[in-house]
Parts: C-alpha cells; structure tokens; sequence
C-alpha cells in the first residue's frame, strides 16, 4: 500500500505543474489576448534545462530505493521476526488436493491447514504431481509447488478466522475444487485441533499416501493421527534421485 502512496506523490511532482502551467499558458495566450508576448530571452533555460534532468532522475533514484526495499521486506522466504518461534508445516500438492504434515506434530490433514494466531508458520511447499500454486490470499503471497523442488514461505495471522485457500495454477480437471481451509486459532483452540486429529482412526505411511496421492474428485478434509516423519522429503527424493 506504502509504495502505491508514495509511487502516486512523486508522479503529482510532474503531474501538478504540468496541469497549473497548462492551464496557464492556456489563459496567458488564449486568443482574445492578442498583445500577449512570449518572452522566449528572458527565460534562463539553464535553469530549465537542469530541472528537466534532475527532476525525473530524482524521481526514478526513489522509487528505485523504495522498490527495492519494499521488495525485499516482503520476500516471502523470509522470515517473520520478533514473532517466536514458526510452526513448521510440509504441504504437498496432489491430483486434487493439499496435504499438510506437521513434522513436529506427527500428525497430517487433508485440504485444512490450522495454526495459532500471531504465530509465524514456515511452510516448505513441493508437489507429486505437475506443478501448482500455494495461495492464501488474505494472508499472504502465493508459492509454486514443483516436483522434485522446495519452496517456502512465511505467514502470519493476527486475528482469528477461518481464510480461503486454493490452487491458482490450472491443474487438470479438479482444478476447480482444489481449495482448502486455513484456520487461525487462539492456542487453545489450536490444541484441541490437534487432539481432534490425533483421535484419527487412520495413519499417514508411505501405504496410505499410496492410496492418497491417486487423483479425486471431489474431496473431503480428512485427518490423520500419524505421519511418517521422512514422508515429505521421500516425496522430493522420488524426483531428484531420478536424475
């Protein structure tokens, strides 16, 4: 938003001029006034000359430092500070679905995703299938999910709520319903959570991934109480070591 502001008044220091002195050679030399002379050796153009260059050079110097800081500021790689200690979360992209491992947890779920608010979560991203998108609009940016390839990105929720999160790279057919949910929770909803998907009847192993990674349509979030711990990076592995 800052470099929208600030990209708008540098342009109104070119824009506001140009528009007060067109206006007023309009009305200094309009028709009716005839006797009007244009003054064209009293002008220092030295002065005009150097305004032309240093105005726009200025210009363009600052929003260069203010893109480039900005820029960096919101890399989604990095970190959120002063903020404790992230939630680590693994998503993998499936045929058409989201699956998220908590690592440190040991538990997993199926199309919903849920961490404490004012906690920083460290998602690593990587797809099993062709590549897709990561997107929670309402907090953050979106992240390319490519087999074989790590990517990552940090959010941050400071209130409650439960955001909408889905593919935004066309997929295949279930492109359309790949969505999940992203819920933020105080922590204490956000242990109950947990306990809810520790009461699972089923367990992620590198069996039932077999059984999940096949393409549905539509799907239903689904919980798991255990996660094989080295699933995610057997998921890049697969792809890498095939080279």
């Amino acid at each position: 938003m800052w470099v929208i502001i600030i990209t708008g008044g540098l342009m109104l220091i070119v824009v506001i001029p140009v528009i007060v002195l067109t206006l007023l050679f309009a009305w200094k030399y309009r028709a009716s006034r005839w006797k009007a002379e244009y003054a064209r050796k009293s002008l220092n153009t030295k002065a005009l000359d150097a305004a032309m260059w240093l105005v726009p050079a200025f210009i363009v110097l600052v929003l260069a430092v203010v893109s480039w800081t900005m820029t960096h500021r919101l890399d989604p790689f990095r970190p959120i500070e002063n903020k404790g200690k992230p939630l680590t979360i693994q998503v993998i992209s499936l045929d058409w679905k989201w699956l998220f491992i908590y690592p440190d947890q040991k538990v997993a779920a199926v199309d919903e995703v849920a961490f404490p608010v004012n906690v920083p979560v460290h998602f690593f991203i990587t797809s099993d299938t062709v590549m897709n998108s990561f997107f929670i609009p309402q907090l953050g940016s979106q992240i390319y999910a490519m087999a074989g390839m790590r990517s990552e990105l940090y959010l941050i929720a400071d209130k409650p709520g439960t955001y909408a999160g889905f593919s935004a790279n066309i997929s295949g057919v279930g492109f359309s319903g790949m969505h999940f949910k992203a819920r933020a929770l105080s922590q204490k909803e956000f242990d109950k959570w947990l306990q809810e998907v520790r009461a699972a009847p089923v367990r992620l192993d590198m069996e039932e991934y077999g059984r999940l990674k096949k393409p549905s349509e539509p799907n239903v979030v689904t919980y798991y109480s255990s996660a094989d711990p080295d699933l995610f990076f057997d998921v890049i592995g697969q792809y890498t070591y095939a080279h």
